[in-house]
């Protein structure tokens, strides 16, 4: 439809931005479920699920949080809480409204918005579900404390923007080859269910197995994240800057890459 631009400032542009990003995501969040309260309550089922699951593993399969002395089941949520807020981010942000989307129909809409949108949407599924599960946890069970909760977030936060960075380079390299990398993203999700180290302690480690974990950021993140939550792990063998470093890498590649995609975009993709 034809619409007459009135030009604005920069502030006010901005809050348009942020209004159009808001409404995108509050689509996103109704994707996955016409009621979006159910949608919420299902991403709780599956988190829980996940943590039950783990914890099955790790009691009558073997393993445990050798070396570390807390809780357990909270051992077990800090690495599943940063696997999964890091894999759905990049499945949300690898499947947002690319430039030849019906939404990019629309003038205010842009791939950036959508990159936004998915990434706000998942984001915010994922705090209620950790917010959600820690509350009835510490309210029914046990009573839990988090030794530094502001490095704990810090944690979660690097993990979420790591999978956006990561999702944009599957994003922009999707429409080229969507099967090959539809396939290529579902891939790398599995394999950070083993590769991300979340089922066991760095410093009760074989060097010669952490040798096989150190390329990936989010096993990185996960240990990180525990030496935070828990009083007396420190660890050895993980790094903050390694992680920050990579996403920012990353996140440069795939801002690069998005623009080149969205240059040479065809709307025949969409047909793919």
């Amino acid at each position: 439809m034809f619409r007459q631009d009135i030009p604005q400032t920069t502030r006010a542009g901005a809050f348009a931005m942020l209004e159009l990003i808001f409404h995108s995501a509050v689509r996103n969040l109704r994707k996955s479920h016409g009621n979006a309260i159910v949608g919420l309550v299902i991403s709780i089922v599956q988190s829980v699920i996940m943590v039950l699951v783990f914890m099955f593993m790790m009691t009558y399969l073997g393993g445990g949080n050798r070396g570390i002395r807390g809780d357990k089941l909270l051992y077990v949520m800090s690495g599943v809480f940063l696997f999964m807020t890091h894999t759905k981010t990049i499945g949300a942000v690898a499947k947002s409204d690319g430039p030849t989307s019906a939404m990019m129909k629309h003038s205010p809409m842009n791939p950036v918005i959508a990159i936004a949108a998915a990434a706000l949407a998942t984001l915010y599924q994922q705090i209620l579900s950790i917010v959600v599960i820690l509350f009835f946890y510490h309210a029914i069970f046990s009573p839990i404390t988090i030794d530094q909760p502001v490095g704990a977030v810090m944690m979660f936060l690097l993990a979420w923007a790591s999978g956006i960075a990561i999702g944009m380079v599957f994003k922009a390299a999707t429409p080229w080859a969507p099967e090959f990398f539809g396939i290529a993203t579902g891939l790398y999700s599995r394999i950070n269910m083993i590769a991300s180290g979340k089922m066991f302690v760095a410093n009760a480690t074989p060097t010669w197995i952490l040798a096989w974990f150190w390329w990936n950021p989010l096993f990185h993140m996960i240990d990180q994240a525990r030496g935070f939550i828990f009083l007396n792990y420190d660890p050895h063998y993980s790094s903050i800057d390694y992680p920050v470093k990579v996403t920012i890498a990353i996140f440069m590649i795939g801002l690069m890459a998005e623009n080149y995609t969205r240059r040479y975009a065809s709307v025949s993709w969409g047909a793919k």
